[in-house]
């Protein structure tokens, strides 16, 4: 289970901080266009027809109207730049752009247009086009704070953030009180690291803007980076009182109760079956039947729904095994991609699949109808409630078979959804079943590890040579509360001269709310190493300066655990109960190192001072351990694949007999070609 989030690194959760508006009403005179007076007339009555009609809600009758204005008079720029944003509002955005296109070559002064087309290309994933149109717009029109935003998501998207967040600066400086570019500069700020000064800025906002919904929904990412868990489900909780139907904030809150050690396991899976009576009950009514063919043993269409298919820390778990399921002659495979970058990790996973479907931008019923169309037999969702998901996709049943698996540590909420692929060390059998609205389907192994290229060899164990225990910790700020530091203050004055090692901290230096909290527990500065967040290549080797890794809780390390374990660090973990606080256990699991599973405060730290003190066995255990990980079910790709396969079909089958979903196990003995 990944999340995400801009930075990037493992294990996070991502948040979207566009703010987008297009120009839509344009008078004759901003175009240079010139012809006939009578249809010049005609056309402009069609235009203000056309916005009028949009206004109403009469879109078919605007698109009309547009295209009448250009039989009219096909040199009216107004009329094709009116007609790409109805087109772009009615998702046809490659239409958009020829309109938008259209405009410009009647009037290459036409700087709305110009922005329109750089919204559109933003779209669908054209940044440096996007850039250049956006530079043409501020050379026409040199007070236009919209294309400066506009152009700081381009840069933002090519990796260039200064020079985004410059441009955001001018478009605050051409106008002051410009919520939305206030917005997007707190967003960029989260995103580069920078989190005292991006709270700052989106209370600048809220100052500005009260009832500004995003605002919040974002101040509260910000304040869970800080470890301000309460604050930060307050802040979704105001979005969601200021707009009820924004479901990313609402699963942004559940996000954030899942970090929050207070929510009982009954009152989390509460709040997710709550999400969906708000989303997914006013549309079963119009649940559609399914005419795919009730053939079980057929060759089946399956169907990949994510935001991640890149280079991103959830794309790690699924390219191995969708690598070894594309070779399966009886499966052929969709990727329903919810992400405009492509790199060259999409670019991997598209040769993989038989078909591959760009879906960002589409609404939800778009996508559910893209589904239908294409005859998915069993439809696979990789984000849950992360960043970048499409469960209201989901939540219009566009599948017959649908299953959430890999994106998100727990359940989605939707009786839409029929099951959730785990394993047996992840979700004990019996014990979590009713934290699900799912039937738990327990693969050989939950997924496939893929450890990045470039990983050093591991190293000895560093107390052999220097003498003192060193804890570490590669978890995302946002796990580590008072509560959490509290524990590990209490492991560190148990074991006497022991030191602490805290990685992935803040771009921005701002660890003193952390140190702090060490303070107050009698933890000494000089006994903790801060080292701010870093490539993968420093990550990865500064495991040689850790001997124990420290776990999180409620919600446990997932990414960063296997990473650990690749380097021959194992995790400490206290198992929780729910499954967010089960996935380092999980991992631990199957490679027998049962040992450093605690299941409760007292017990973590009696398993750390006892490990602290076998400086030895540790370093022997340091020695296998990346052999020990490679001969693991989470390292063979193969035997995840053949799991999923068996899974799928056994889920086909129940649907063709016309049975109910139901929790089953696939051992590795069992699993097959399907």
């Amino acid at each position: 289970m990944v999340q995400r989030r801009h930075n990037r690194v493992a294990g996070e959760q991502a948040v979207s901080f566009s703010i987008r508006s297009l120009f839509k009403r344009v008078a004759v005179q901003a175009s240079a266009s010139v012809a006939p007076a009578g249809n010049r007339s005609r056309a402009q009555e069609l235009v203000d027809r056309g916005i009028a009609a949009e206004d109403s809600g009469a879109s078919a009758q605007a698109l009309q109207c547009y295209r009448q204005a250009i039989e009219a008079d096909p040199g009216f720029a107004p009329a094709h730049m009116n007609l790409g944003i109805a087109l772009q509002a009615a998702e046809d955005l490659a239409g958009a752009i020829a309109s938008y296109r259209s405009a410009i070559t009647l009037d290459r002064g036409y700087a709305a247009a110009h922005y329109n087309l750089a919204m559109a290309r933003l779209s669908v994933g054209q940044y440096a086009e996007a850039e250049d149109d956006f530079r043409m717009a501020l050379r026409l029109r040199a007070e236009f704070p919209e294309a400066w935003v506009g152009l700081a998501e381009a840069l933002g998207a090519l990796g260039r953030d200064n020079e985004a967040l410059a441009a955001l600066e001018n478009a605050v400086r051409q106008r002051k009180d410009y919520a939305g570019a206030l917005l997007n500069t707190g967003g960029l700020l989260q995103k580069m690291g920078r989190l005292s000064e991006a709270e700052a800025i989106h209370r600048r906002t809220l100052k500005l803007k009260p009832d500004y919904t995003e605002a919040h929904d974002i101040l509260g990412h910000v304040l869970l980076s800080l470890g301000r868990v309460s604050e930060a489900m307050a802040c979704h909780r105001r979005a969601l009182e200021l707009k009820p139907g924004f479901h990313e904030a609402y699963s942004n809150l559940l996000f954030c109760l899942s970090h929050d050690e207070n929510v009982s396991a009954q009152a989390l899976y509460a709040e997710h079956r709550r999400f969906g009576e708000i989303f997914e009950t006013p549309l079963r009514s119009s649940w559609p039947p399914h005419p795919n063919s009730r053939d079980p043993e057929r060759g089946l269409q399956i169907g990949f729904v994510s935001g991640d298919l890149r280079d991103h820390a959830a794309g790690r778990f699924i390219e191995p095994m969708l690598v070894q399921l594309a070779r399966y002659p009886r499966i052929s495979l969709h990727a329903y991609s919810n992400h405009a970058i492509e790199d060259n990790v999409t670019r991997r996973l598209r040769r993989q699949v038989s078909q591959w479907h760009r879906i960002a931008g589409l609404s939800d019923q778009a996508v559910a109808q893209a589904i239908r169309d294409d005859g998915i037999d069993v439809l696979v969702d990789l984000s849950g409630h992360s960043a970048g998901h499409r469960l209201l996709s989901f939540a219009r049943r566009p599948a017959p078979v649908q299953a959430s698996w890999i994106g998100y540590p727990g359940t989605t909420g939707l009786l839409a959804m029929d099951y959730y692929l785990a394993d047996r060390f992840l979700l004990p059998p019996g014990q979590f079943d009713d934290q699900f609205t799912e039937r738990i389907v327990r693969l050989p192994a939950w997924a496939s590890y893929l450890p990045p290229e470039s990983a050093p060899p591991v190293g000895p164990l560093p107390a052999l040579s220097n003498g003192i225990v060193t804890f570490g910790s590669f978890n995302r700020p946002s796990k580590l509360s008072e509560s959490v530091i509290a524990l590990w203050a209490q492991l560190l004055r148990a074991s006497p001269g022991a030191r602490m090692l805290l990685a992935a901290m803040p771009g921005d230096g701002s660890v003193d709310a952390l140190a702090g909290w060490f303070a107050r527990e009698g933890i000494a500065p000089e006994r903790l190493d801060f080292h701010a967040r870093c490539g993968m290549d420093a990550y990865l080797a500064m495991h040689q300066q850790v001997d124990l890794c420290l776990d999180t809780f409620p919600y446990s390390g997932s990414t960063t655990t296997y990473h650990a374990l690749w380097m021959g660090v194992p995790t400490l973990t206290l198992a929780g109960r729910t499954l967010p606080g089960r996935l380092s256990a999980g991992a631990l699991g199957h490679l027998g190192l049962e040992g450093f599973v605690a299941h409760d405060a007292a017990d973590f730290v009696l398993k750390g001072r006892s490990w602290a003190s076998k400086v030895s066995a540790l370093a022997a255990l340091r020695a296998g351990l990346r052999g020990r990980f490679e001969q693991s079910l989470l390292c063979r790709p193969g035997a995840v694949a053949a799991g999923v396969g068996s899974a799928l079909r056994s889920m086909w089958r129940r649907w063709c007999a016309g049975l109910p979903a139901e929790s089953f196990e696939v051992r590795p003995e069992c699993s097959k070609r399907s």
